[in-house]
Formats: structure tokens, sequence, C-alpha cells
């Protein structure tokens, strides 16, 4: 017998709910749930989901499209009567939130999975109190706050930004799949990405934006040997930018963009370093997968990655914005001895993020928030 539940997921984009959240969707489907989401951007097919709605989201905070997004989601929760309604990505968790302020006969309960807040304790005073009112105003309603790193738990409880606050250890990653390569696997790897066997290969997967930064890693090419290749494999507003910074700098042979790459798993293999220019975090997917991999990081020193990452362990942390102390962090690691030994401690860190426990706990939380029955699937 179904559970009789109806449950709308929000994020940002649906590429956001493809990438991280199917097993999720999936098994509420099989609790008997009827499942809607609702999200920007081009639309996909998702298991277990019943109906897509789009929403008219934008990246600026201001932009009036995001309050039409939050009158059209007071209209469909009204009229749907959902029961329990799952928030991820902060943008659209926070007008999604504002669309349940206003008092109404039937609410539903409210998850907020935090994905990263986009503050911390480095922001400029005036960015902080104002995203930090933002989350006041919508703290609420916020029946479950689930957070994925200690800066993130230290903010929810500080400011009591949930009702019930939950630490967790994100989404989860597949660690059957994402296992260290053998050296014939390795090869294979290089060959098929057109990489010389003897180069030093960098790769960070990641959007091209302001926040992913990476035209500080593009800074620091020149500085590097010669042999060294940085992959900058995604799609985003700077990709053009970055482009043309390559050129500019004359490092255009040695900066590829391979543009957005659905499976990332022979970039990890043929690479020697997974680096990140990025100014915050939550839990980084890119940094875990090339963790289990048997990648060390060079990443910046900012919340998610100081989760992630115990330096001279599993790799090394260089301050935001720093072109030469990352070149200087990779340099460091020209050893392929030191290399080798702290992608096998880099590897062991992160089973703890193995999406088998971490599925059975958000599972158990969902199942307690949404109020379904006890069950074994």
């Amino acid at each position: 017998m179904g559970s009789n539940k109806k449950i709308l997921y929000i994020a940002s984009t649906f590429g956001h709910l493809a990438s991280f959240h199917r097993p999720y969707l999936q098994w509420f489907a099989r609790q008997g749930c009827e499942v809607h989401a609702a999200a920007g951007g081009e639309t996909c097919q998702l298991e277990g989901v019943s109906r897509l709605i789009q929403l008219s989201l934008e990246k600026s905070m201001f932009s009036p499209r995001n309050l039409a997004a939050t009158r059209m989601l007071r209209r469909l929760i009204r009229q749907e009567q959902y029961d329990f309604v799952s928030l991820h990505t902060s943008l659209a968790a926070f007008f999604a939130r504002l669309a349940v302020v206003p008092p109404m006969a039937h609410r539903p309960v409210v998850m907020n999975t935090v994905h990263g807040y986009l503050f911390d304790n480095d922001t400029p005073s005036a960015k902080r109190q104002l995203l930090l009112s933002a989350e006041r105003l919508t703290a609420p309603v916020t029946d479950w706050l689930l957070t994925m790193n200690r800066q993130d738990e230290d903010i929810a409880q500080r400011y009591h930004l949930g009702r019930q606050c939950r630490a967790t250890r994100g989404m989860g990653v597949d660690m059957a799949r994402f296992v260290p390569p053998d050296e014939g696997q390795r090869a294979q790897a290089r060959a098929q990405l057109g990489l010389d066997a003897d180069a030093l290969v960098l790769v960070y997967a990641a959007e091209f934006s302001a926040r992913k930064s990476q035209k500080t890693l593009i800074e620091a090419v020149p500085h590097l040997p010669e042999n060294t290749m940085l992959l900058l494999p995604g799609r985003g507003a700077l990709l053009e930018d970055c482009k043309a910074l390559a050129e500019r700098l004359g490092v255009q042979g040695r900066v590829r963009f391979p543009g957005f790459i659905r499976d990332m798993l022979p970039y990890y293999q043929a690479a020697d370093l997974c680096v990140s220019a990025s100014r915050i975090e939550g839990l980084p997917f890119n940094v875990m997968e090339a963790m289990a991999c048997g990648l060390p990081v060079v990443a910046t020193r900012v919340k998610g990655h100081e989760d992630l990452v115990e330096p001279d362990k599993t790799g090394l942390l260089f301050p935001y914005g720093d072109a030469a102390a990352f070149a200087d962090a990779v340099q460091r690691l020209s050893d392929p001895s030191r290399r080798l030994a702290m992608g096998q401690a880099a590897c062991q860190a992160v089973q703890r993020y193995d999406i088998r426990p971490v599925f059975e706990e958000l599972t158990t939380l969902y199942r307690q928030a949404a109020g379904l029955a006890d069950g074994t699937t």
C-alpha cells in the first residue's frame, strides 16, 4: 500500500537534481509517494518524478523573475497540497521558502538542504548580513535544515536557521564506481584524452563563474613546469573570458577546455592532482570523486575543502585568489611518490562519504520529516 504522500523537490536547475538527487527521488517514489520536481533550466528525465515544473529563476538575487517564481510556487503549493517540500541550492531555497512565509491553510513540512551557504567567516560584512538576513527571514518556515560542513553547521546552530538542524555527510558518492585506476587504466585514459605519459595533469571540473575562480589557476600555469597540463571541464558565463586569459598568457596549449563532461571518470584516471580555486563550497562532489580515484588535492582554504582535505596528508590548501601560492603547492607535490602516498590517504579518508551509508542516513531523516511509515526500501 502506498503512502499517498505528495512530495515536491525544488532546486535552481534540473541539472542539479539529475546530478545529485536521482537515488532519493526514486526512493520517495518507491515509498508510494507522488513526486514532483520544480527547477529552472533545461528539463530532463528524472526517474520516479511524475511531474516536472519549470521555474523562472535567475541567479541575480533581485531579479523580478525570482519573485514571479515565488508567486507561482505559492499557487502550486496551495493547489497540490504537498505534504513535504525538499529544497536544494541557496537561491531556489530562499525564494521557495518565501512562498510559504505568509500563513496558508495547509503548509507542507519544509526541509532545506544547505549545499553551502554563499557566505562564510571571511565574507564582507554587508554581503554577509544580507545573505544571513535572508536565511533568518525564512527560518520560521524551515522545519528541517541539513548542513554538509562544519562552518555551515555552526552558522545554522548559532542563528537558529531551522527548527531542527542536522549535520550530514552530503548526498553521497558512488565509491564503487570511483576507484583508483591501475597503470593500464591510467595509460588508456591518457591516450583517450590525448595527454602525454610524462605530463603533470591537473583537473578542476566546475562551472565557469566568479565563485569557482578558474582564472587563478590559469594565471599560475606560466609559473609551473612546461609539462603541466591544466584540464578545466565545465561550462558557464566566464568560459570565454578564461579562454582569452589563457591566450593572453601564452598558455593556451597547456590549458584545455573540454566543455561539459557527463562522465568525469576518465579525467580523474588520467590526472595527477585534483585542484580547486573556489571561493566557497558546501561539500564538493568533484573533490570527493577525485579523492576516491586516488588523487591528492590542492585547493583553496575555504569551508567544504577544509572538511575534506587534511593538509600534508591528503593534499594542500592555499589562500583563495593566490596564484603564486597555488603554483608553489603544486610544485611541492612534484615528487610522484609523495603524490602516491597522499592519493592513497585521500582515497581512504573520503570513504566515509560513500553513498551507501549516506543514503541510509538521509532516507531515515526523509522518512521522519515526511511522516512516512517504516519500510525496507
